[in-house]
């Protein structure tokens, strides 16, 4: 086993705190990666309240990008010292992922949230020898080093600064697939987004590359809504000053946008972003909400020719779709990195608090070892 340090929560909305842990070696399908940055996601910090109830201690952590250190004997994707993305795990062999839409695997809670291996086993122990949680969508990657599966290993090229890649594997990738994967509007469209944080601003960047012309962001925080204008946004609107649905109608000519992406996880904005269509317009639904969040729709709006559907991952294969992202980030078509903002690990506490409280919105984390102290 090998010593890391990564940063622990051990109860429901409790603080996370630095652990030096004990982390198995690669089982023959595994990759230990040493960590160079990892995304905070929404998701670590729902993980955390317990709204999917992972089980604690754990390391949360799903946006984690490094270097390969070792790999197991039966690796072939990745040798050590290729740089690499963690996406999320998924079994490979259902019906639904032997048709490359791994997001919708049938193991994909277990895989993901589970805390623990397949098999049930945890990579992870503390001082004590006690269980921590350490198979968070198959990687844990809020420590100096992770253990991850094969299959959710995504190569990348060595010449971009790996430091701020992870956030591909999940959050960027989530925003930016659901609009071209998922809901693929073609050039000259109309697209609303509710909701301007990394997902949302992601959707925007993608709606652009793809060649939305109308392109309208719904948010309450002014700040976030002139970056969308910068990032591609051709109308913004203020929701708590204006009716959203109302706005869009206007900018359309009444008859409201041809697709729409909720990104909030809030019942009523789901309905905003439904009411807000034209007749026959979809609506995307990714943002997270408690398990057991119901929303309330107009059954005429859906009868009339309205498709409301849910995207996890934004319908990605991770090996393809990660590697698009990133050249089209070299290329300058896709400057997610300007959603960034670096903190060390030891800070994780400032990362979730500000992240929270809208100050930041992509915070990535350096280990301590990446960041050479």
């Amino acid at each position: 086993m090998q010593k890391i340090n990564a940063a622990v929560v051990r109860e429901k909305g409790g603080a996370f705190t630095i652990e030096c842990l004990s982390l198995d070696e690669p089982r023959e399908d595994e990759v230990l990666v040493r960590i160079a940055g990892v995304g905070m996601c929404h998701t670590d910090l729902v993980v955390r309240d317990q709204y999917f109830p992972t089980p604690l201690p754990a390391v949360l952590g799903h946006e984690g990008a490094g270097i390969v250190e070792r790999v197991g004997a039966k690796v072939t994707k990745v040798a050590p010292g290729d740089h690499v993305v963690l996406s999320f795990a998924s079994c490979g062999k259902c019906t639904n992922c032997r048709g490359g839409r791994y997001g919708y695997c049938i193991e994909l809670y277990g895989r993901n949230f589970s805390g623990g291996r397949p098999d049930g086993s945890s990579p992870c122990c503390d001082a004590h020898g006690a269980r921590v949680s350490g198979c968070f969508f198959a990687q844990s990657s809020f420590g100096d080093f992770a253990l991850a599966g094969e299959a959710n290993v995504v190569k990348i090229p060595a010449d971009v600064p790996v430091d701020i890649m992870g956030p591909l594997g999940c959050g960027i990738q989530t925003g930016a697939g659901a609009v071209i994967n998922a809901l693929r509007p073609g050039a000259g469209t109309s697209i609303a987004v509710f909701g301007a944080g990394s997902v949302g601003l992601a959707a925007v960047m993608a709606a652009r590359v793809v060649g939305c012309a109308t392109i309208i962001v719904v948010d309450l925080n002014d700040d976030r809504l002139a970056l969308a204008r910068d990032l591609g946004a051709t109308h913004t609107v203020n929701g708590g000053r204006e009716n959203p649905v109302e706005a869009i109608q206007a900018v359309t000519g009444g008859e409201g946008a041809q697709y729409s992406l909720e990104c909030t996880g809030l019942p009523k904005v789901v309905r905003q972003a439904v009411d807000s269509l034209r007749l026959t317009g979809v609506c995307g639904v990714i943002g997270v909400a408690p398990l057991g969040t119901e929303i309330a729709l107009d059954m005429n709006g859906i009868l009339f020719g309205r498709t409301v559907r849910g995207i996890i991952e934004g319908d990605s294969v991770p090996d393809v779709f990660i590697p698009q992202l990133v050249e089209l980030w070299r290329q300058g078509r896709f400057p997610f990195d300007r959603l960034i903002r670096r903190y060390p690990l030891e800070q994780i506490e400032d990362a979730a608090a500000d992240s929270e409280a809208g100050r930041v919105l992509k915070a990535v984390l350096i280990p301590g070892r990446a960041a050479g102290r």
